[in-house]
Formats: C-alpha cells, sequence, structure tokens
C-alpha cells in the first residue's frame, strides 16, 4: 500500500511536472478547475511542445510507461499527429540490471548455476531492454548462445502501474469531453494483455520457432533456432546469431551487401508472412533486425525478439489483399465497398462519399518514389477519413499499421527510391492468383485431402444410411397422410352432424311456434 501511495505521488509529480495535466484540459468537463490549476501552477515552463513534453514525462515515469507510450503510437487513430509522431520516438534505453541478479533468476528457472549449464557465460549484458536483458554464452557441446533473461519483480511492477493506469484511465473519460472516443479504458486493457503476454518468455520463444518454421526453405530470413532444453517462462536460450545491424548502411556496403536487393527482400518478407503464414514479426525496428554477413548467407534478414507477433484469420487476409489490390490499381470504389460489405463502415454510409475521401488519401502517393512519400502521413489522413464516415479500426490490424511504419522507416534507410506498389503489386496478384484460381483449388483440395482419405471409404454406408433414413422418413409420411385424410373425413361428418343437430332443433323450435300461436288464435 505505501508502495502504491509513493509510486502515484512520483507520477502526479512529473505530471505536473510536465504540463500533461494542460494536455488533458483543453478538453476538460470543468474548465473553471481546470484555470484554477492553471492559474496555481504559473510557475511551469511550458514551452516545449505537448508532444515532447508527454514523451519525456513517459521516459522519466519508467520501463512500463515507455511501453506504453510506444504502443500507443501505433493507435494513429485515436491520437492527434503531433503527439503520435513524438510518442513514435520513444526507446528503450533502459539500463541493465545487476548481472548477479541475472544468475539468481537463471538458477531459479532453470535449477543450476550458468557456469554449471555452459561452457562460458558473460556476466556482462549485450542489450538491454524494460522487459528483459540478454548475456552471450558457449553450450557444452560448443554451439554460441545467447540468453535472454526476465527483470526481476517485473510482474509485480506491470500490475502495479497498469492498476494506476486503469483508474486514470476511467477519470480521462469521465472528465475529458473527448474521452470516450478515446477508448482509454480499451487501450490501457490491450496494453496489459500485451505486457502480461510478453512476460511469458516460452511464449516468445514458441514464437520464434513458429516464424523459423514458416521460413525453413527460404533464402530470404533467418530465425535463430531455440534451445528448449533451456528454455523456461523466465530464461530462454537461443541460437546466437552473426550480423550487422540493418541500420549501419555503410558497414553493409563493405560487406557487399546490396541494399536494393535487400530492400525488395524486405518487402517480400513482409506480404509473406501477412499473405502466405498470416503470422507476422510485429516488431520490425532496426534494433531487431541484422543481416548476415556469412558467405553461405549474405544479405539475408536475421530477426531478433519474438515477443510482438499478429496473426490474421483467412477473412482477415482475403480482405486485406481486396484492398491492397484495389489500392494499387486506383480503384477506390471497390475500397469503398470492401469497407461497407465488412461492416466496418456503416450501411448507411454513400459508396461515392467514401470512395471520394479514400481517393483524396491515396491518389497523391503513386507513382512516386518512397523518399518522397510518407506512409505516416497516408495512415494519418486515412484515419481521419475513418472518423468521419465512423469506421471503425479493427484491433487485429493495428500492429500491422505498426509493422507497416517500421517497415517505412527501414525502406528510406536501405533504398529512399523503393517504389513500394511497384514491387508489392506482382506479388499480391500471384498471391490472389494462388488463392482464388485453378492453383489456388488445388492447394485447398490438398489440404482437405486427410479429412476426404477417412470420408470417401464411408461413402456407401453414408449413402445406405440415407437412404434408408428417407425409405423411413416415406413410410411416416404416407402414414401420416393417412391419418390427415381420416382426420379431414371425420371433421367432415361431424360438420354434417352439427349442421342437422342444427337444423332440426331450428325446424322443432319454428313448430312448436306455430302451434302455439294457432293455440292461442
Amino acid at each position: 500500500m505505501i508502495l502504491n501511495s509513493l509510486r502515484l505521488l512520483k507520477i502526479v509529480r512529473i505530471v505536473l511536472q510536465y504540463g500533461i495535466d494542460e494536455i488533458v484540459m483543453s478538453g476538460l468537463r470543468i474548465p473553471r478547475t481546470a484555470k484554477l490549476i492553471k492559474a496555481i501552477l504559473f510557475w511551469r515552463d511550458l514551452s516545449a511542445p505537448r508532444g515532447e513534453r508527454l514523451r519525456q514525462a513517459l521516459e522519466n515515469l519508467g520501463p512500463i510507461f515507455v511501453k506504453f507510450g510506444q504502443v500507443l503510437s501505433t493507435r494513429r487513430d485515436l491520437m492527434p499527429p503531433d503527439i503520435a509522431d513524438e510518442l513514435a520516438l520513444l526507446q528503450d534505453r533502459v539500463p541493465s540490471f545487476d548481472s548477479d541478479l541475472a544468475i539468481a533468476q537463471i538458477i531459479k528457472s532453470l535449477g543450476a548455476h550458468p557456469d554449471q549449464l555452459f561452457a562460458s557465460f558473460e556476466r556482462i549484458p549485450v542489450a538491454s531492454a524494460s522487459i528483459a536483458q540478454v548475456h552471450f554464452a558457449t553450450l557444452k557441446d560448443g554451439r554460441e548462445a545467447a540468453v535472454k533473461v526476465l527483470r526481476p519483480g517485473m510482474k509485480a511492477s506491470i500490475d502495479r502501474d497498469v492498476a494506476l493506469m486503469k483508474i486514470a484511465a476511467a477519470w480521462l473519460e469521465f472528465l475529458w469531453a473527448d474521452g470516450k472516443r478515446l477508448k482509454a479504458r480499451e487501450v490501457v486493457g490491450e496494453f496489459d494483455k500485451y505486457l502480461h503476454d510478453e512476460l511469458d518468455l516460452m511464449r516468445e520463444a514458441a514464437n520464434a520457432s513458429q516464424l523459423r518454421r514458416n521460413f525453413a526453405d527460404s533464402d530470404l530470413l533467418i530465425v535463430p533456432e531455440m534451445y528448449w532444453d533451456y528454455c523456461s517462462p523466465s530464461v530462454i536460450v537461443m541460437e546466437r546469431m552473426h550480423g550487422i545491424p540493418i541500420s549501419q548502411t555503410d558497414k553493409l556496403r563493405e560487406a557487399g551487401v546490396d541494399l536494393c536487393k535487400l530492400s525488395r527482400d524486405g518487402v517480400t518478407i513482409f506480404f509473406t508472412q501477412i499473405f502466405r503464414d498470416g503470422f507476422f514479426h510485429a516488431d520490425m525496428h532496426p534494433g531487431n533486425i541484422l543481416v548476415s554477413t556469412d558467405p553461405a548467407t549474405l544479405g539475408r534478414y536475421i530477426a531478433l525478439d519474438f515477443g510482438i507477433v499478429g496473426t490474421l484469420n483467412d477473412y482477415d487476409k482475403d480482405y486485406l489483399s481486396q484492398n491492397f489490390l484495389a489500392f494499387f490499381r486506383r480503384d477506390y470504389k471497390r475500397v469503398a465497398e470492401a469497407h461497407i460489405e465488412s461492416g466496418w463502415a456503416p450501411k448507411e454510409t454513400r459508396v461515392d462519399e467514401l470512395e471520394a475521401a479514400v481517393r483524396a488519401c491515396c491518389e497523391p502517393i503513386f507513382d512516386r518514389p518512397l523518399k518522397e512519400i510518407s506512409f505516416g502521413q497516408v495512415l494519418l489522413r486515412l484515419f481521419q477519413t475513418s472518423r468521419r464516415f465512423n469506421v471503425e479500426v479493427q484491433p487485429q490490424l493495428v500492429l500491422l499499421q505498426k509493422t507497416l511504419l517500421n517497415i517505412e522507416g527501414l525502406g528510406r534507410q536501405l533504398d529512399p527510391d523503393l517504389d513500394l506498389w511497384k514491387t508489392a503489386k506482382p506479388y499480391l496478384e500471384r498471391w490472389m492468383s494462388e488463392q482464388v484460381g485453378w492453383r489456388g483449388l488445388i492447394e485447398k483440395f490438398k489440404a482437405e485431402a486427410p479429412r476426404y482419405s477417412h470420408i470417401f471409404p464411408q461413402l456407401p454406408r453414408l449413402a445406405h444410411q440415407a437412404l434408408q433414413r428417407a425409405a423411413e422418413g416415406d413410410q411416416q409420411s404416407a402414414v401420416l397422410t393417412a391419418l390427415l385424410a381420416e382426420q379431414r373425413a371425420t371433421n367432415r361428418l361431424l360438420r354434417t352432424i352439427v349442421y342437422f343437430g342444427a337444423g332440426l332443433l331450428a325446424g322443432v323450435l319454428v313448430a312448436f311456434y306455430f302451434l302455439n300461436f294457432s293455440y292461442a288464435m
């Protein structure tokens, strides 16, 4: 309780120091209180842009808030552009923790000291981030390895900070006029799930294994092998990778790497992950990508850090492929129709109006090299259009948007003249042919063949059972028909009796009336 109170006081101090309250108060529903607070805190220097102040505040609040800012920067559908751009600059510049703590974590997780587990273990970490840090080691069989160790006490720290974020989000939605549209509680909930997923390093190891299997026969991407005998939820050991960081373009040129080919290969890898596998590395910033300098694999991408991956189902892939192809063909009407058909845009949306809005967003970027356009700006305009037409941004595509922005940054570094559209269009057309053409039909039949092999031998028996049920149904139908006919005959007889009885009774009453009348005369 005391720790929570101290943490809350620190958060309040930093919020006031960097004027985060002023950002919120711009849309506050209690303007008089806002003016009073601003008058009391007149001494603050708030000359820096609001986005810069927010970024600095998150950096001072610590790793969890830095992570939150990174996630928030991907939600350009919710953030003003100046804030989203500034949050995108957040980096995991986190000091490493003590090596003795890392060794204690390894002993607790793997049941032995690193000196017993490995032939050698480097106590000084080679990389440190908000969730874990990495040490190099050598296995006893001579294989080089990288040991990733979770920061001690992370779960308690995350739970404490996220609980405070949820309280702040609830107040934000209550007090801020634009709070509900920003979906503050929903964003914090996504962040909570995302962080707890990252705390399980076995999940990261499984992600790496899946990606490695997907590209097992590829000459484009290398994924390190996981050494499962040394993996646990808080420690994982994988194959050590050797390469040059993709951001060091001068060293890549000296090593003989073709940067233009490297940029095209990056596009191919991206679209392969999206449309072939529906499983993609969603944290493709330069710090997580190396380029191999081994003569046997020179120029191949090396992927690292698999804590964040995205998945797409067949519906998502089909929707995205149709939209990408429609964009590349400048068929904006089809884009508008796809949004309405999928339910992402309201049914009452006029196709021609949405078509015109999408055209205004996308037409300026075609036939221009990558160095002259910004996907960030295009996405921003698309999100603004989405808000205008009440288009719902799908949660499963948020990571895809983030990855696309990462691809933009890599493309600019490697080949500013890369035309992403012309590079991607043939690939997408081939993929569509494989999905909806004859090749797609054959591949789907192959995929379903194991199920058919069980069904085909049973067809005679199943057909016999179906015919037998049909015959029994015919017999039951005949009996039912006879019963209905008999019931109709009975109904006719009853109606005759009722009508005859009613007529007889009426005749008796009439006769009785005349007899009485005659007697009275």
